[in-house]
């Protein structure tokens, strides 16, 4: 066997086996802690609400554990078992034409085989716990919008990466870095005004009241917006949520219709505050260069493995092409790179910190817990995660670690403060 298959396959049971002994550690400590609300949310949080969120936890890790398997199997069908090879006999995949053809295929048969999944999430687990509101009808035609969105961008760019691996000489893969990273940020322009819209309904902020005070905010913290917007989020989901997009004088800032129904006026102001603080602090610019910075290492290795036989060899595929590298190296990227994640995370939850201390200086922090707390309850997020789990997959500090240094800054009432 060779080496290099031997080190894919290492890495693959390394990775599931981790992901299947974190998931169990979360798992038990949740379900641990199921029967008592933590002291700190009790006046808070009902008995009957911290066990819906222990079930919901539960519940999709358990689906998780299932699909992390599923795609285990079909990552080792793709490649050791010859289902790229079997593919790609379809098209006349050294050619232009054939190469986006062949990728274009992996991703829709990728998209159908993962559909179940999307369903079951969907419409068991998510409605099981009173989430969804996505009807059937509703799901096929995002699912239609998303690939003829996939058609309309992907096929040119895939189209011009592979015609500059063809035709650039060596360097390609900086030129090809170089279209990446302008069609990420391009990206990031489009979406809030082009792409966003497809998918659901953007009207301006209505209430004059809550819209003085979030200008108020603005104009004390240095920040100029395209406009304030509300999604209509209640038509797939019950689950608020609040976001910014965009970049330079496109930035717009969007609240789900469920999270200003949800909270107060001074407790959408805490937590736009925190937003906020993610900007003013420089979190997405520096997430945004972390990020092309890492694309800027995996486009030249990239670049190495063009003519390394052992590298398709290792991963069973025979037909060696630009778009057979193209799809090897996206597929076992995730390999090499997940021991990153809970770097990734650290970093995201120090950013985290940051934007609530930002947000204690501009705004309430005991609004912020409120609104916090509140957040947690409707989403159904677990206040007991377990803590190698969380430290390895959560992008946000823990309920209890992020109330108490909230409380910390002047919070007063802490987690009592929600109601």
């Amino acid at each position: 066997m060779a080496t290099f298959t031997l080190i894919f396959l290492l890495l693959l049971a390394v990775k599931f086996a981790l992901d299947l002994w974190l998931d169990y550690r979360q798992i038990h400590h949740v379900a641990a802690h199921r029967d008592a609300v933590p002291p700190r949310f009790a006046a808070a949080i009902s008995l009957e609400a911290h066990q819906k969120a222990a079930d919901y936890s539960v519940a999709r890790l358990r689906l998780g554990r299932i699909e992390g398997g599923y795609g285990l199997l079909l990552l080792l069908v793709w490649t050791l078992c010859g289902g790229l090879d079997w593919l790609a006999g379809h098209f006349a995949v050294p050619t232009l034409s054939g190469g986006v053809l062949f990728i274009l295929a992996f991703m829709l048969l990728g998209s159908l085989l993962d559909l179940p999944f999307s369903l079951i999430r969907t419409f068991v687990v998510e409605q099981r716990f009173g989430f969804n509101r996505t009807t059937l009808p509703l799901f096929l035609v995002d699912l239609a919008k998303g690939m003829l969105l996939t058609l309309a961008i992907g096929v040119p760019l895939i189209a011009l990466l592979l015609w500059l691996m063809q035709a650039a000489g060596n360097l390609w893969w900086f030129y090809g870095w170089l279209v990446w990273s302008g069609f990420t940020l391009s990206m990031m322009w489009a979406f809030p005004t082009l792409i966003a819209p497809l998918f659901n309904k953007f009207e301006p902020l209505s209430d004059e009241a809550l819209k003085e005070r979030i200008e108020a905010l603005l104009l004390r913290c240095g920040f100029a917006s395209k406009g304030l917007f509300v999604m209509d989020g209640s038509k797939r989901s019950s689950h608020g949520n609040a976001y910014f997009s965009g970049l330079g004088s496109a930035k717009r800032i969007v609240f789900f219709d469920t999270l200003i129904q949800r909270l107060t006026p001074t407790q959408i102001e805490a937590v736009l505050a925190h937003e906020l603080g993610h900007f003013r602090m420089g979190h997405v610019k520096k997430m945004l260069a972390m990020m092309i910075g890492m694309s800027l290492l995996a486009f030249a290795a990239l670049g190495q493995l063009g003519s390394a036989d052992w590298f398709y060899r290792g991963l069973g595929v025979a037909q060696q092409s630009n778009a057979m590298l193209l799809l090897l190296f996206v597929l076992v990227l995730p390999l090499f790179t997940f021991f990153l994640t809970p770097l990734s995370n650290l970093l995201s939850r120090k950013h985290e910190f940051e934007a609530d201390d930002f947000a204690a200086q501009h705004a309430d922090s005991g609004e912020l817990i409120g609104a916090l707390v509140r957040l947690y309850e409707d989403n159904a997020a677990t206040l007991t995660p377990d803590p190698l789990y969380s430290a390895w997959h959560d992008s946000h500090p823990p309920a209890p670690i992020r109330i108490a240094h909230l409380e910390q800054l002047g919070g007063g009432g802490g987690a009592e403060s929600s109601r």
